[in-house]
This record gives C-alpha cells, structure tokens and sequence, in this order.
C-alpha cells in the first residue's frame, strides 16, 4: 500500500495537471508569437520592463515602511523604490527608447562584468596551477561580446528576443510533454 502522502500528490496532480499544460502553452504561444510579430514583441518587452520597474518600485516603497520601525538603513530600500518608480514612469513617457536601450546596456554590462569575473578566474586558476584556458578563453569572448552588445542595440535586442522565443518554445514543449505524462500516469 503506498504511503498517505504518495496518494495525496497523486490526488493533487490529478486535479492540477491542466495547470501544467496550460502554462506549456503559453510558452509555445510567446515563443511563436516572438517569431512571428518580431518587432511587436520588442515594443511589448518595452511595456514589460516599464511596468515591472513600476510596479516593483512600489512594492518596494511599501516593504521598506514596513522595514521602518525594525531596520535602521530602511531608506535604502525606500530610495530602490523611488528609482524604480521614477524609471518606470520615464520608460512610459519614454516608449519604447528608454526600456529597449536599458536591455541594451543591462546586456552589455552583465557581458562585461562575466567576462572580467572569468578573466579573473583564470588567473587564479593559473596561479593555482589548474586548466585556466577555457575559462580565459570565455572572459574575453565575454568582454568582446558586451562591446558589440553596446555597438549594435538592434542586434542584441534581436537576441534578446530569440532567447525570450527559444525559452517560451522549449519549456512550452517540455511542460505539455510533462503534463501527459503526469495525466497518463493518474489514468492509465
């Protein structure tokens, strides 16, 4: 006899592997919709990074009243807040310059910034008498790869949105697959 908690998942996913499927298809639909309305993708992202900055700004002007009476720096967070808040607000009147060229240059230094970490790295390996090539090798392609992330916007923006498409094709594919797996498994 299988264990009460073996049954009650079984119960659960019965009853929520809809859930699975259709956030599958969600994600075929992004990815597909991306491919097919590339440029209307990129002018939604735009909205999407306004409104995130947005709305995360005001949570985190709540959170840090709440942090007020137990945290001594809480208007640190309060000031994250206020940046956010501003930010969204200009990517709005902005649209769609400010939110894309933030992606642009978000990309461009999260490149730069792995690069030189990897660089490091290497060295330390190097100094440690550990295999350092691989690793220097994907520090300087890095390093190399923000500077043409920053040069070129329309090309990092258009590989931004291949990768947001090949995420939504390939996890929508991979959670459909699960969802009838976990339904064949319920109902044999």
């Amino acid at each position: 006899m299988a264990p009460p908690i073996l049954d009650d998942l079984k119960r659960v996913y019965n009853r929520t592997w809809w859930a699975l499927m259709l956030r599958g298809l969600l994600g075929l639909a992004v990815g597909i919709l991306i491919l097919v309305k590339p440029l209307d993708s990129i002018a939604a992202f735009a909205l999407v990074i306004a409104f995130w900055s947005f709305f995360t700004g005001i949570v985190e002007i709540l959170h840090s009243i709440e942090l007020a009476p137990v945290l001594k720096h809480w208007w640190v967070v309060l000031l994250g807040g206020l940046v956010g808040v501003g930010f969204g607000i200009a990517a709005v009147m902005y649209y769609p310059g400010l939110s894309l060229a933030f992606a642009v240059v978000l990309v461009g230094y999260w490149l730069m910034t792995t690069g030189i970490f990897s660089i490091y790295a290497a060295y330390r390996q190097r100094r440690l008498g550990i295999q350092w090539g691989w690793t220097a090798l994907f520090g300087i392609v890095s390093v190399a790869a923000s500077f043409f992330a920053l040069l070129s916007p329309p090309v990092t923006l258009a590989a931004i949105m291949g990768l947001i498409a090949g995420f939504g094709l390939v996890s929508g594919i991979v959670l459909i697959v699960a969802a009838f797996r976990l339904r064949s498994v319920m109902h044999p």
